[in-house]
């Protein structure tokens, strides 16, 4: 299959133009190796099996062997062997700094006890996630996200999606794995998502650290998670879930498994914005609980395209979790993070996406368009606050939103005479 272009690639082709290594994060199957591979002029996988003894033997031994060859230098899921971490830092400093020299590739974060230095100014950290909807071909790309915030008065209105919601229903279950667009028949694809995590239960929730887990529990979890997706569901709620399915599961337990599967990337939960306008008792703080790709919800919960269609109050969870995989990826360039807002009076942005630049924008994800309107509404009250916060406060002058948006499973994009954006997810790009 022709290598499909990722927004990565314009990332990590800056990146190893001021740097001297970049690592590429992110979960199993994402396509960090594949992408890396476009830009590297040799490769060493640590878990090539006719190779690896004799790589892991090279690396306690002398590490510095494993790192020659034709630059940049590809080094894949090279957390197999932590101390080339210190190797790849030491031989910038050799090579006097020069940019470009190593690509490194992990599935997991490592212990950072198991290092000595952070590769602050000599490794730079890039993460990637399974395709967006505009990377695997689906979505129009017809507006940029980046661009909106360069030109928040661009012309968006009448551009269509040709993308219904039954279509983002089987995307969603597909995910974004790399694998499952080689596979022309839908129903196939599905597995894929099946097999990624029946291979994180049964074999790198314990490859992660050495640790020996459970598969059941930790299946046990990541349905809880798919059963309380996008929501503030909190820990306590979630533990009284586990132990619902008959998996004995203490307060710790939970902990360790949790922190295991965020660094296998599974789990990926959004943190809670807490901007001044409001006591810090009033707003939320619970994280928004997330998982990388909506497939892996699917794949837990046994759901399927005909299910879903006849459901769409929980796909619109599902597709919450779709949006917020693709704006993290459309972000990426601008380094965007992403938060949610919600208070006590139930005013809420189901997320805050940052830029570095300090832009930010309240955006809102309804599947239909009988939500918009309440959609909209809660973003003009978040702004309203911050202006009222601005007018009575003389010394700290907050930011206004740069934009107001919904994102919708719905067929056009417009912008309402309030000035909130409603843009179709199918129509989105970086």
């Amino acid at each position: 299959m022709k290598y499909l272009p990722r927004i990565a690639d314009a990332e990590l082709k800056m990146r190893l133009n001021y740097m001297g290594a970049v690592l590429i994060e992110g979960p199993k199957w994402c396509g960090k190796t594949t992408t890396a591979e476009q830009q590297a002029h040799s490769v060493i996988k640590l878990q090539d099996p006719d190779m690896r003894g004799a790589y892991l033997a090279t690396a306690e031994a002398k590490p510095s062997n494993l790192l020659k060859g034709e630059t940049p230098r590809l080094i894949d899921e090279w957390q197999d062997a932590p101390i080339l971490w210190d190797a790849v830092r030491t031989e910038i400093d050799k090579r006097g700094g020069e940019a470009g020299q190593f690509i490194l590739t992990g599935s997991n974060s490592v212990d950072e006890t198991q290092i000595n230095h952070s590769g602050t100014g000599r490794i730079s950290r890039m993460k990637m996630y399974p395709m967006s909807l505009f990377e695997s071909g689906e979505s129009s790309g017809e507006i940029s996200l980046l661009d909106l915030f360069d030109h928040p008065e661009m012309e968006i209105d009448g551009i269509m999606s040709n993308v219904g919601i039954n279509d983002l229903i089987r995307f969603a279950c597909r995910g974004g794995w790399p694998a499952a667009l080689k596979l022309h028949n839908f129903k196939e694809s599905f597995r894929i998502a099946k097999d990624y995590l029946e291979g994180v239960v049964e074999s790198d929730i314990i490859k992660v650290d050495g640790v020996r887990r459970n598969p059941r529990l930790a299946l046990a979890i990541i349905k809880s998670y798919a059963r309380n997706l996008c929501t503030l569901a909190k820990k306590v709620n979630l533990l009284k879930d586990v132990k619902a399915m008959n998996e004995g599961c203490t307060d710790r337990t939970f902990d360790d498994y949790v922190k295991a599967l965020a660094r296998l990337f599974v789990i990926q939960d959004l943190s809670a914005w807490s901007p001044a306008v409001r006591s810090s008792t009033v707003i939320r703080r619970s994280p928004k609980r997330g998982l990388v790709d909506p497939s892996i919800a699917v794949a837990a919960l046994g759901l399927s395209p005909e299910v879903l269609e006849t459901d769409l109050k929980t796909f619109g969870f599902i597709f919450e979790c779709m949006a917020i995989r693709d704006l993290r990826a459309y972000s990426q360039a601008a380094n965007g993070a992403l938060s949610y807002y919600h208070d006590r009076y139930d005013l809420e942005a189901d997320a805050v996406l940052h830029l570095s630049d300090g832009r930010y924008a309240l955006i809102e994800f309804k599947l239909g368009s009988a939500e918009i309107d309440t959609g909209a509404s809660h973003l003009l009250e978040i702004r309203e606050l911050v202006r009222k916060f601005n007018a009575k406060e003389t010394q700290v002058q907050m930011r206004e939103p740069d934009l107001l948006m919904v994102v919708t499973g719905g067929p056009i994009a417009y912008r309402r005479p309030d000035g909130v954006l409603v843009i179709p997810l199918a129509c989105l790009k970086n």
